[in-house]
């Protein structure tokens, strides 16, 4: 009886040890998003969480509280590499001051992903992320669509830092200029994809130019305080709204006909195909270096179409 306690006992030693080394040998990925006030980053997070289970990996999602706290994402990168995971993801704030420190990922010989924005560097092996200059010319197509391709318009965009903001605004304008002549871009404006700025931020253009027949808002935050500023002064059905992501607020004032549509993303899947290509990127394959995660148009007529409705999240 004491031999066989004893045997039970090694033996539940040698799975415990059996245990730990396996959970040691599941690689660790470390990702930094842009923030998490808007549901859009919940989304990417849950992808990203799918992935880590299917692909038996462990991850960290993280980020700052606001789309402003460039330095804050600053000192997320820097707690992340001081773990030394085996490999970054990294929806950079700011496309040039995060260089440094993906200089000294390299230098650890961590893989660095991108995912939604890019970085003005070669470092990353690959950037997931919608091709946001494609889907904001789109987006300019529409407005010139529902305004009959004349007349004033302008933008609430959430940053001009980040690969986004830059390639959402460029996007939107380059082919209003080469395609729409009547069409005047009259304001550009920042936000910093906080709601309550945008709104003020976008009363202000409209006292500016009461003349004004839309607007296009670059993300979830932008869009959403065009909405509440146009319902403010009273503009709906008067200016058109044209919007990016997602998001509950979003998709009611689509219904309600108080914005005309939308530019989606799929962000379930970029946080899905960034730890993919993470785990790509560990194991030594070679990646693009740009994976398109897709984007589609929404408004009154699709919105419920399955397709439409699996890119969407309130």
């Amino acid at each position: 009886m004491k031999g066989f306690k004893m045997l039970s006992l090694i033996l539940g030693l040698l799975l415990l040890f059996s245990l730990s080394l396996l959970a040691a040998e599941r690689p660790y990925i470390a990702m930094i998003s842009k923030g998490f006030q808007h549901q859009f980053w919940q989304a990417v997070k849950s992808g990203a969480e799918k992935a880590a289970k299917d692909l038996n990996v462990d991850i960290t999602f993280e980020g700052p509280e606001s789309e402003a706290m460039v330095d804050k994402q600053i000192e997320m990168l820097q707690a992340a590499l001081a773990k030394k995971p085996a490999a970054l993801c990294i929806a950079a704030l700011d496309s040039k001051a995060v260089i440094p420190y993906l200089e000294k990922a390299r230098s650890m010989g961590i893989p660095v992903i991108g995912f939604d924005s890019g970085v003005d560097s070669d470092i990353p092996v690959t950037t997931v992320a919608t091709d946001n200059i494609k889907a904001a010319g789109y987006a300019a197509d529409k407005m010139a669509e529902f305004i009959k391709k004349v007349g004033e318009v302008a933008l609430v965009v959430h940053d001009q830092v980040s690969r986004t903001g830059i390639d959402r605004r460029d996007g939107f304008v380059n082919r209003i200029k080469q395609r729409y002549p009547m069409i005047k871009i009259v304001d550009i404006q920042y936000g910093g994809g906080d709601h309550l700025k945008s709104t003020d931020l976008t009363k202000a253009i409209i006292q500016a130019h009461p003349n004004l027949k839309g607007i296009f808002g670059a993300n979830e935050g932008s869009a959403i305080g065009v909405i509440n500023a146009v319902k403010e002064m009273k503009k709906v059905g008067k200016i058109v709204v044209i919007g990016y992501d997602s998001g509950k607020q979003q998709i009611d004032a689509i219904r309600s006909g108080l914005m005309a549509g939308a530019i989606t993303q799929n962000p379930v899947g970029m946080g899905y195909m960034a730890v993919e290509a993470a785990v790509k990127a560990i194991k030594g394959e070679k990646l693009p270096k740009f994976i398109d995660s897709g984007f589609y148009w929404y408004d009154k007529t699709n919105i419920d179409d399955p397709k439409i409705k699996a890119c969407l999240y309130e």
